[in-house]
């Protein structure tokens, strides 16, 4: 088996920043050569996540709405009392969501679904300048 890491970039403007990602995904795996195997995506940060949806407007929109309702970010966080960055409610929703992402690839392809889309969202209250690893493991 083999194990290969790649690293993307990219800015971000912060408060539930949502962007598709699957095409970097699908050209790292590529660049791999590898055939068969998973890829890890993974989110070195503690304000933003990696998940899948339709990336479309309407899906976008009712995802941040979702947030906007189980995390309000105008609550009080013991994190903004601490710290003093008002980001307490984006580490809250990346701990919700989650830091990774996992996805099988077959002959070389990505086992996405037809309407199903690799997203990054950046919850922190600013932009930012982002990194995530992706880890490619397969023969």
């Amino acid at each position: 088996m083999t194990v290969q890491t790649d690293v993307i970039q990219f800015p971000t403007k912060g408060h539930s920043d949502i962007l598709d990602i699957t095409n970097e995904v699908v050209m790292s795996v590529q660049q791999a050569g590898l055939r068969n195997g998973t890829v890890t995506i993974f989110s070195p940060s503690a304000t933003s996540s990696v998940t899948t949806i339709e990336h479309e407007a309407g899906c976008l929109h009712d995802l941040r709405r979702l947030f906007d309702e189980i995390v309000d970010p105008d609550r009080d966080y013991a994190h903004n009392a601490r710290w003093g960055d008002g980001n307490g409610h984006s580490h809250v929703r990346a701990a919700l969501l989650g830091a990774s992402l996992c996805v099988p690839f077959v002959d070389g392809r990505l086992t996405l679904g037809t309407w199903q889309q690799i997203i990054f969202i950046d919850f922190d209250n600013r932009p930012r300048r982002r990194e995530l690893v992706l880890q490619i493991m397969g023969e």
